[in-house]
């Protein structure tokens, strides 16, 4: 992670092709669902000549048609599974698998979906080629060059068995795998890019609100917006800020969760994109060695998110403003790499722990205050660290989330670091601050 495989991809997307036939074909990116927008935001950053569509959502069948139109096409490995026969139909320039270790394992239905695509060249991209044994190499070779490695019972035989034995034939097995993946292995390591790699890598994961979420947050921004602006015409802003600051609230926790609102009246089969986003981070993330740190302002969000650990088998620590033996429980996750995932509340974790033993922080929900954040994420980037720190925030795109995003910078100087609750920020904000987070 961090060294630089998106934008290498892109540049190489630039490059002119010889091959004549496939200059006129889009190009394919299939990746985990966290890393779709993520392609979409680099490719209009680093290649802005590249016409990109997003094959994401229920609507996602109206764009087939318009295909041809565009330069890069970038969907998710959940999708390609369900959407094949469209995709198997469809001719490519390239097809790009992203994360390639999610078809490592040549039996489940992304590895048999991404083998029917049809492109004139096919590229991977993994900093995890082998999780569980040489077989994943296997799988990922034979997307990329069907048959080079052999039948599978041949390349078990020949290579997965002897290197697995560790006797005399290993190394020679080895060696001879090495000889025949070199010419088209490109692999950079931390230490061969160390000068160009900063110590502190961030960046933000978008994602859409699901459908219930979307109808939900409409909802209330509208019924909302109606009742602030009149209640700020007859009383004044001034007299109107706890009102402001409890819709802001709501907002926030529908980007979240929508069982955050504790409305038992809110069936909803999709409560949360978000965390659907975050858990895939985390498989990723623990794929990859990662120990994660998880912030969050809202202890009923960390709640739901321990839940659905204890539902998955996850093991981790727990830190709110309620616990009690604070340094034991960071002592524990600090010595003990079995356990991947530190959930803290951000009021009562944000500063004054020493958490060297994670690598990765996520903060599940954007908080006003940058520096808050930045003293969060200095919990694991701190001296004793001796790995690179990857900082992470989850954002759902087209709300008021956003709109944090864009007033932290805006407002740097206004939101400074001494501000630490939502009524201290409400204070520093102007109605006009106000209406620019309530616009859609």
């Amino acid at each position: 992670m961090g060294l630089g495989k998106t934008l290498q991809t892109l540049a190489w997307l630039q490059l002119d092709r010889v091959d004549e036939a496939a200059r006129d074909l889009p190009a394919l990116i299939v990746c985990p669902t966290s890393l779709v927008e993520n392609w979409a935001i680099e490719a209009a950053r680093f290649t802005p000549n590249l016409r990109v569509l997003t094959v994401t959502g229920t609507d996602r069948h109206q764009k087939w048609s318009g295909l041809h139109e565009h330069d890069l096409v970038v969907t998710s490995y959940a999708l390609l599974r369900r959407d094949i026969e469209q995709y198997a139909a469809q001719a490519f320039s390239v097809a790009i698998l992203d994360e390639a270790q999610h078809i490592k394992n040549k039996a489940t239905q992304n590895a048999l979906a991404a083998k029917r695509l049809q492109a004139r060249h096919r590229l991977v991209l993994t900093g995890t080629p082998i999780e569980n044994g040489v077989s994943d190499f296997w799988s990922i070779m034979d997307f990329l060059m069907p048959g080079y490695l052999g039948p599978h019972e041949h390349f078990r035989r020949h290579y997965e068995l002897p290197i697995g034995r560790g006797d005399e034939e290993s190394e020679a097995a080895q060696a001879k795998l090495k000889r025949k993946l070199s010419p088209f292995l490109l692999r950079r390591l931390k230490r061969d890019v160390a000068t160009d790699l900063p110590p502190k890598i961030e960046r933000v994961a978008f994602c859409g609100l699901s459908a219930d979420q979307q109808t939900v947050y409409r909802t209330l921004l509208n019924e909302s917006r109606q009742r602030l602006y009149q209640m700020v015409k007859d009383q004044g802003f001034n007299r109107s800020r706890m009102e402001v600051l409890k819709t802001l609230l709501r907002l926030r926790q529908v980007c979240c969760h929508l069982a955050l609102l504790k409305n038992d009246e809110l069936k909803s089969e999709n409560p949360s994109a978000k965390m659907d986003l975050f858990l895939e981070l985390l498989n990723e993330a623990m794929d990859g060695g990662h120990r994660v740190l998880v912030f969050s302002q809202f202890v009923s969000m960390l709640t739901l998110l321990r839940t659905e650990l204890d539902r998955r088998g996850v093991s981790y620590c727990y830190l709110d403003g309620s616990t009690q033996e604070r340094l034991q429980v960071v002592h524990a996750f600090n010595t003990d790499r079995s356990i991947p995932v530190f959930l803290i509340s951000l009021k009562a974790g944000g500063t004054g722990l020493n958490l060297t033993g994670a690598d990765m922080v996520i903060h599940y929900d954007p908080w006003w205050n940058p520096a808050v954040e930045a003293q969060a994420t200095d919990r694991a980037y701190r001296i004793g660290q001796k790995r690179t720190v990857y900082g992470i925030k989850l954002i759902a795109r087209g709300t008021i989330e956003e709109k944090v995003l864009a007033m932290q910078e805006k407002k740097r100087a206004v939101i400074d670091a001494t501000l630490e609750s939502d009524e201290q920020v409400m204070d520093k904000l102007s109605w006009e601050d106000v209406q620019d987070l309530l616009e859609l």
